[in-house]
């Protein structure tokens, strides 16, 4: 399945760039014509780097590692956010917090004390502060929340970071190149595509046109983590083959032994005759019991001594 096709780039518009005395020259080989007084971009130029870019993606969740979406213009707010919860990476929508990238220490205490207000609102303590207190701290995570809700839960740096508008997010994109993170950019006519790993000729001010470039990047991550279950249920299931180990149980632990062949011990010495295992009528029918030697030897009544005649002599 192809990953973009023509009609889409021109049903959303990414062919039109900017108008003429607003290019940047160093996008000139991205240019396909200049209509009216605004350029347009080659499409074909456009569908190489987006399947370049696709593969970048999908190679680096392949390889566990993680996605930054940023776009803080309005147009791409919305779009990014979206895109990024479906494919369960991070982004940045609101706002570039200067070292987000260089300084990611100091941006994690910054997360920490989000969550920990959050943490204070859910276990009750805000019932035990007054008006005034809880009015503050909820300002607070209010603010964080703006700027940070997007990599709430980012541990590290991410693998690659992909923008929107490099002239609009200049500071996330000397961050990036500062700490050698790969990055994926749609570059309009007036951007300079110097410094970006793979850029993106494309219109990056319309709704449409931002919304499509996402949601191929987004299809990427969704894609590599496809493959990663696909990949653990093979896994599992080569486990489970395995002699030795029982299938019907997940934890893998091994298959009960199977019963152990015995034989009688006779057989085992060289003995024809075979054991039997329990006494049968037959082994009774030749038996006499003897006498009980015990009642002939204890005396009768008879020659029991008389103590009242020995006792009267």
């Amino acid at each position: 399945m192809a990953v973009v096709t023509m009609k889409n780039l021109l049903e959303s518009g990414v062919h039109f760039g900017h108008q003429t005395k607003r290019w940047d020259p160093r996008m000139k080989k991205y240019i396909y014509a200049e209509r009216n007084g605004i350029h347009i971009i080659d499409l074909q130029k456009t569908i190489t780097a987006i399947k370049e870019a696709y593969e970048v993606v999908r190679k680096t969740v392949h390889n566990g590692k993680t996605v930054l979406f940023v776009g803080t213009k309005k147009q791409a707010q919305a779009a990014v956010e979206r895109e990024a919860a479906r494919c369960g990476m991070f982004y940045v929508n609101n706002r570039w917090l200067g070292g987000m990238l260089t300084n990611f220490e100091t941006i994690k205490k910054s997360i920490h004390r989000l969550k920990k207000i959050e943490k204070m609102e859910i276990d009750g303590t805000f019932e035990n502060l007054t008006k005034k207190e809880v009015s503050r701290l909820n300002k607070e995570r209010s603010r964080l929340e703006k700027n940070l809700n997007g990599i709430k839960d980012m541990k590290e740096l991410p693998g690659v970071v992909f923008v929107i508008d490099t002239k609009t997010e200049a500071i996330a994109v000397a961050e990036a190149r500062r700490m050698r993170i790969p990055i994926i950019a749609v570059t309009d006519t007036n951007c300079d595509p110097t410094g970006i790993n793979y850029p993106i000729p494309g219109n990056d001010d319309a709704i449409r046109s931002i919304t499509l470039f996402t949601s191929i990047i987004a299809n990427a991550v969704v894609e590599a983590d496809n493959e990663i279950g696909l990949e653990v249920i093979e896994t599992l299931q080569d486990d489970e083959s395995q002699p030795g180990w029982n299938k019907d149980e997940n934890k893998g632990a091994p298959a009960e032994a199977a019963p152990v062949e015995t034989s009688p011990v006779a057989a085992s010495l060289g003995g024809t005759e075979e054991v039997p295992d329990k006494f049968t009528a037959e082994d009774y029918s030749n038996y006499t019991p003897e006498p009980d030697k015990k009642a002939a030897e204890e005396p009768g009544e008879e020659d029991a001594l008389d103590e009242e005649k020995l006792y009267r002599d």
